[in-house]
């Protein structure tokens, strides 16, 4: 049965597929507040999703330097991690090489009440499987045939599936990755697969065009996300996933501290524990 949600957003300034006003566009500080508003909301929904048993899917896909990490990210921070789980998994096993395709998949598939958000999805063999050579032609087509069953297979279980696609330009890309070379903090992001992506940027866009030709299905639609700007993207798709699952607010029993215990009894000198140096003193 369907709900409304009792939580207004607010309404979009452009139609869909329009960009945003440069009169619209928001401070750093309305995008804090704005981002904190949304994810408030998130907190809301996971209460939902628990209280109806809902499971929940969320796939986030897009070359390298998109994004993806930065949204989950936001998405997750107030989010109770026995609840919502993210994905990413690394290159597959010998042993799971032999297994069928989508089986390491559904191991981390949602229980009632879970919602799993996958940093990378089964769609790497639509990608950078097909585009390196991890796979062969005959496994990459019958992936593309069983792909679209597999995902109504998922949704007639009563699975919410959400796909995102996370679009960032070339000049974007080269930017963010000369970003990741300069900064020691960031170098971890940048692998040698990373690197190949950028070299093959025009087979990456046709095995995503290819992949969006046979995978973009009535059932689960692929919603596109242009990242070039960060925090916009961080709020455009938030927004977005807040209204593809109508909730309410889940009622909460009062709740009343207890008193304290009280009874005799003496505890040992901090001087008898190994205390961490107080280096540090923050105004509070």
């Amino acid at each position: 049965m369907a709900h409304v949600a009792k939580l207004k957003h607010k309404k979009d300034g452009h139609k869909n597929g329009q960009r945003a006003s440069k009169d619209a566009a928001l401070s750093r500080k309305e995008y804090e507040k704005e981002l904190r508003r949304m994810q408030v909301e998130l907190v809301q929904l996971e209460e939902w999703i628990r209280h109806r048993g809902l499971r929940v899917v969320v796939l986030f896909e897009g070359r390298d330097t998109a994004g993806k990490g930065g949204i989950i990210k936001r998405m997750t921070a107030l989010l109770n991690p026995r609840f919502v789980r993210v994905v990413a998994l690394p290159a597959p096993t010998e042993r799971e090489r032999t297994q069928w395709y989508f089986q390491r998949y559904i191991a981390h598939l949602p229980a009632a009440g879970e919602m799993v958000l996958f940093d990378r999805s089964w769609y790497n063999r639509a990608g950078v499987e097909h585009v390196m050579g991890f796979c062969t032609d005959d496994e990459y087509e019958d992936f593309m045939r069983t792909c679209p069953q597999f995902e109504r297979m998922l949704i007639r279980s009563g699975i919410m599936l959400i796909k995102y696609w996370l679009s960032v330009s070339d000049d974007e890309q080269e930017r963010r990755f000369l970003a990741r070379i300069n900064d020691p903090s960031k170098r971890w992001k940048l692998s040698p697969m990373d690197l190949q992506a950028r070299a093959r940027w025009v087979d990456y866009s046709e095995a995503k065009d290819q992949m969006f030709a046979y995978c973009d299905i009535k059932e689960a639609p692929w919603n596109v996300v242009e990242t070039d700007n960060k925090r916009a993207a961080h709020l455009n798709l938030i927004s977005h996933f807040l209204s593809m699952i109508p909730f309410d607010e889940v009622p909460h029993e009062n709740i009343k501290l207890p008193p304290r215990q009280k009874r005799s009894y003496t505890r040992p000198p901090k001087s008898s524990q190994r205390m961490v140096p107080l280096k540090y003193a923050v105004e509070t």
